[in-house]
C-alpha cells in the first residue's frame, strides 16, 4: 500500500501544551545527571535471545566498571532466571555498599511481594513500580477510569511501603521508592500530576537526600519532538508539590530518533536522573543511549561521571551480552565514527592536526589550557582508548591530504603539497582500478614501491653503498672575498646488482651526484623543488628529504617548466645523505625500465676507459671501495701497462696488477702480522707497539712508540728508512657482514730521500678480521714501495759517483 497522499486522515499530531514564560530554552546543562542503567533489565527484556546469568553477570561487572552507582538488575517477578541473578548478586557479595540495585515491579501485591524477597539483605535497593495512565491503556487495555487508576497506584504503593519496611526490620536493607506512571508522555499533563501526588502521599516517607521519591516520567512511545518532552518535564516540576523531596527521572525511548535531544532538553527542563541503556539497546527503537549522552556532556567540558576510556572493552562486552552489532554509524562507537573518506575532510583534519600541534606548544608555554579543535572531530579518540588508525581512510572519493595525512602518521614522513598531488594521483589509479576502499596497508606500500623506500624489498636499480662528498675552492674565486666551493661527489652504487663507482662535481651534494650520473650512466637529471624536515625529536632524530628532477633542458626556463617529473625521498641521519637518497629514489622512477650503460668487465680497458671504471673493476672483484687518491694513483699505473700492450689490459691482468703492486692478497701473503702488543704509555699518553710480522716475505721483529699502532709502526719502519716516512693519507671500510665481516685498510705514505730528493709516495692495501691488524698490513705493504724507491734512488746515486 503505497503512502498516504494526506496522511491527517489517518495520523493525528500531538497536543502541544501551553506552557508560557517556559524556560528551559535558556538555560545550559553545566553538571551530569543522576544514570541509571537498565540494560539488565529494560535492555534485556528486549533481546530475542536473553542473556544468561553468566552474561548479565559480565555486564554488571562492565557497569561497575564504567561507574554507575544505579543499576536496573531485573525483572525478578518475572522468571526464576532474574530472581536467582538478584539473589547471586546480593549473596555473593558482588554489589559494592555505594551502589543502588533497582528491580521492577508492575501493581500486583503476589510479584510485589517476589521482587522485595528477592533484594532481601542487600545493603541498598530501589523498588520501581509502574502502571499505564495513558488514555489508550486506561481504555483499551485495563478499561480502568482515571480514578481505579489512581487507586490502583495508592493500593499497590502502601504495599510497597509495609512489605519494604518489613524487610528493613529484618535484613537491615535501605530502600528507596520509584513510580513510573508509564506512558507518561501519552497522559493528560493534569492527570499524571494528580497520580503521582496521590502516590507520593501513599509513601508518606519522601524526604531529602537519599529518602527522595522518584518520579520517573518515561516517554514509553515517543509521539512528539523533543521539544514538547521538555515542556511536558517543565510543567510537571512547577506544578508538583514538594520538589525537593523528589528526584525527576526520565527513561526516554527512541521511536522518533531523537531520544538524546529529548533527554538534554528534558534535564534543561528540570529533570535530576536519566535511565537508559548502553548504546540504545531497547524494546523497538530502543532506550535512550547512556553513552552517548555521557559523551555529549564531555565534548562539553563537563565530566559526565561514568568513564568510558576504554570503549571498545565496553562495546565488546555490550555486542557479546547482547549479540547486537554497534552500527559503523553509531555517534562514539562505530567503526566509523571517526572516519573521513571525503578529500576536503581529510584536508581539514590533516591541516588540523598540525595547527593544534603548535597552538598546544604555544598554551604549554604561556601556561594556557590546551583545548582540543579538529576539524569534523568533536571529541579525541584517545580519550575513548581509541587511536588514529581510522581517522582517515582512502577510496576513489579521498583527497591528496587524507592520504598525506596517513604517510606522515604511518611512515613519518611529511610530503611537500606538490609531492602529495603527485602520489595523490597514484592512489587514485589503484582506487579507481581495484574499486575498494585504500587501506592503510595498501598506501604506505604503494608510497614504498613508488618510491623505492623502506628496505631491500623496495629496492629500486640504483642503489647507494657508499660516499664521500668533499669540497675545493671554485676556479676563479675573487681573493679579497670567501672563495665559492664546488663539491666533489665520489660514491659507490648498485647498478642492476653491479657495484660502480661514480664521481661527479657541483655546486652542492645533490648536482654533484647528478653530474656523476649523468657522466656514467648518461642519465640526465636536474633539480626543481627540494625540501627537507626533521623526523623525531631526540638523539635519534633523522633528516627526511624531498627531491623533485626534471629532464634537463636547454636551458634553466626549459627545466623548470617541463610537464616532466619525478619524486624521491631520503631519509638518513645525515641530512646530505637524505637528499642523496632522494635523489637516487627520484631517478629510479626517471629511468624506468630503460637500458643502462653496462661496465664491460669482459672485454678489457682501452685508452676511453675512465678512473671511475677501473674502481668498478676492483670493486666488483675484490669488495674493495679505492679511496679517491688511490684511484688516481692506480689508474696511471693502469696507463702505463695497457700502453705496453696496445692500449688494452684485460680483465684479470688488472686484477692481478692491483695485487702486486699494492701488495694484496686475500690470504696470508708477503705481508702478514703474526703477532702484535699495543701498551698505552699513562707518563707520555703514547703508545707502544711490539710485535712479529713477515715483511715482503721475510721474518722481522718491530718496536715503535707513536700517538697510535700506525704511527707507533712509522717509528719502528723509520728506524731502517733513515726516518723520512710518514703517513700521508689512511682510510678503512668493512667487507661482508656479521661474523663475516673483515675490515679493509688502505694507508699511502710519503717518502723523503736520505739526500734531500722529493717525495715519492706508496700506496698499501690489506684486509683483517682484526681492523688494527688490517692496517698495520697495510701500512708494511707501503713499505715495500719505500724501500723499492730507497734502493732506486741509492742506485742512481752509486752510478753517479762511478
Amino acid at each position: 500500500m503505497p503512502m498516504l497522499a494526506d496522511p491527517s486522515i489517518k495520523y493525528a499530531p500531538y497536543t502541544p501544551l501551553e506552557l508560557p514564560n517556559r524556560q528551559w530554552p535558556s538555560k545550559v546543562n553545566r553538571a551530569p545527571p543522576i544514570w541509571l542503567s537498565t540494560d539488565l533489565r529494560d535492555g534485556n527484556q528486549a533481546l530475542a535471545n536473553p542473556m544468561t546469568v553468566a552474561q548479565k553477570t559480565i555486564f554488571f561487572d562492565t557497569l561497575l566498571k564504567c561507574g554507575f552507582k544505579e543499576i536496573e538488575i531485573a525483572y525478578p517477578a518475572a522468571s526464576d532466571t532474574d530472581f536467582n541473578f538478584v539473589r547471586g548478586l546480593i549473596e555473593g557479595g558482588k554489589v559494592p555498599d555505594d551502589v543502588w540495585i533497582q528491580v521492577l515491579t508492575p501493581a500486583r501485591e503476589d510479584l510485589i511481594k517476589r521482587t522485595v524477597d528477592a533484594v532481601a539483605g542487600a545493603k541498598r535497593a530501589i523498588i520501581h513500580m509502574y502502571n499505564a495512565t495513558c488514555n489508550t491503556f486506561r481504555q483499551v487495555v485495563f478499561r480502568n477510569s482515571k480514578e481505579e487508576t489512581v487507586r490502583l497506584a495508592i493500593k499497590h504503593t502502601e504495599i510497597i511501603r509495609k512489605l519494604t519496611e518489613e524487610c528493613t526490620a529484618k535484613y537491615g536493607t535501605q530502600f528507596r521508592y520509584e513510580y513510573s506512571p508509564e506512558t507518561f508522555s501519552q497522559t493528560e499533563p493534569a492527570f499524571a500530576l494528580e497520580v503521582c501526588e496521590a502516590v507520593k502521599k501513599a509513601w508518606g516517607k519522601a524526604g531529602l537526600g537519599d529518602e527522595r521519591i522518584i518520579f520517573n516520567l518515561p516517554a514509553t512511545v515517543e509521539i512528539g519532538p523533543p521539544n514538547h518532552y521538555a515542556d511536558l518535564i517543565e510543567h510537571f516540576c512547577r506544578h508538583i508539590s514538594e520538589r525537593e523531596k523528589i528526584v525527576i527521572s526520565l527513561h526516554p525511548h527512541n521511536d522518533r530518533g531523537t531520544s538524546i535531544a529529548a533527554a538534554e532538553l528534558g534535564i534543561l527542563a528540570g529533570a535530576d536522573r536519566i535511565e537508559g541503556c548502553l548504546f540504545g539497546n531497547g524494546e523497538r527503537t530502543g532506550n535512550v543511549d547512556l553513552v552517548n549522552l555521557a559523551l555529549n556532556l564531555y565534548t562539553q567540558g563537563v565530566h559526565p561521571g561514568v568513564d568510558f576510556s576504554d570503549i571498545q572493552a565496553v562495546i565488546d562486552v555490550v555486542t557479546a551480552c547482547n549479540d547486537i552489532p554497534i552500527h559503523q554509524r553509531h555517534p562514539y562507537a562505530g567503526e566509523l565514527v571517526f572516519t573521513a573518506f571525503s578529500g576536503s575532510h581529510q584536508d581539514a583534519i590533516k591541516k588540523g592536526f598540525e595547527a593544534q600541534r603548535i597552538r598546544h606548544q604555544q598554551a604549554e608555554r604561556d601556561g594556557e589550557l590546551k583545548l582540543w579543535d579538529i576539524p569534523y572531530l568533536p571529541i579525541d579518540p584517545a580519550d575513548l582508548g581509541c587511536n588514529y588508525e581510522a581517522v582517515i581512510r582512502v577510496n576513489a572519493q579521498s583527497g591528496k591530504g587524507g592520504i598525506a595525512y596517513l604517510v606522515q602518521q604511518h611512515l613519518g614522513l611529511d610530503m611537500p603539497r606538490k609531492m602529495q598531488v603527485s602520489f595523490y594521483q597514484i592512489i587514485q589509479d589503484i582506487a579507481d582500478r581495484e574499486a575498494r576502499e585504500m587501506t592503510v596497508e595498501d598506501i604506505t606500500t604503494a608510497f614504498r614501491k613508488t618510491y623505492h623506500f623502506g628496505g631491500k624489498a623496495y629496492e629500486g636499480r640504483l642503489i647507494l653503498k657508499s660516499y664521500k662528498v668533499s669540497s675545493e675552492p671554485a676556479p676563479g674565486g675573487l681573493t679579497d672575498e670567501a672563495a665559492d666551493e664546488r663539491r666533489q661527489f665520489d660514491g659507490t652504487i648498485s647498478v642492476d646488482g653491479v657495484l660502480r663507482v661514480i664521481r661527479g662535481d657541483g655546486n652542492g651534494p645533490l648536482s654533484a651526484l647528478l653530474d656523476a650520473l649523468c657522466t656514467h650512466l648518461h642519465i640526465d637529471l636536474s633539480v626543481r623543488e627540494y625540501s627537507e624536515h626533521t623526523i623525531g625529536s631526540d638523539q635519534n632524530a633523522k633528516a627526511g628529504a624531498y627531491v623533485e628532477l626534471v629532464p634537463q633542458g636547454t636551458d634553466i626556463k626549459d627545466t623548470r617548466r617541463s610537464a616532466q617529473s619525478w619524486w624521491g625521498i631520503g631519509v638518513d641521519s645525515d641530512i646530505a645523505g637524505a637528499g642523496l637518497r632522494a635523489v637516487l629514489s627520484a631517478a629510479n622512477g626517471a629511468i624506468g625500465d630503460r637500458q643502462l650503460p653496462e661496465l664491460k668487465l669482459s672485454v678489457g680497458f682501452n685508452a676511453t676507459t675512465g678512473q671511475a671504471d677501473v674502481a668498478s673493476a676492483i670493486l666488483n672483484s675484490l669488495q674493495l671501495e679505492l679511496p679517491r687518491r688511490l684511484q688516481a694513483s692506480f689508474f696511471e699505473v693502469v696507463q702505463r701497462v695497457a700502453r705496453d700492450h696496445g692500449g688494452q689490459i684485460s680483465y684479470d691482468d688488472l686484477v692481478q696488477l692491483f695485487r702486486e703492486t699494492y701488495g694484496y692478497y686475500e690470504e696470508d701473503g708477503l705481508f702478514v702480522v703474526k703477532t702484535f702488543k699495543v701498551e698505552h704509555l699513562p707518563e707520555s699518553g703514547r703508545v707502544k707497539l711490539t710485535g712479529e710480522f713477515v715483511l715482503n716475505g721475510k721474518a722481522v721483529s718491530l718496536e715503535g712508540e707513536g700517538n697510535g699502532p700506525l704511527s707507533a709502526a712509522i717509528e719502528a719502519a723509520n728506524r731502517g728508512l733513515d726516518r723520512k716516512v710518514s703517513i700521508r693519507e689512511y682510510a678503512e671500510h668493512s667487507i661482508g657482514e656479521g661474523s663475516e665481516v673483515k675490515a679493509a685498510s688502505y694507508v699511502e705514505i710519503a717518502y723523503e730521500g736520505p739526500d734531500g730528493s722529493p717525495k715519492s709516495t706508496a700506496w698499501g692495501v690489506a684486509i683483517d678480521h682484526d681492523i688494527t691488524a688490517s692496517g698495520l698490513k697495510a701500512l708494511l705493504a707501503a713499505t715495500r714501495g719505500v724501500e723499492n724507491a730507497d734502493k732506486a734512488t741509492k742506485a742512481a746515486a752509486a752510478a753517479g759517483q762511478q
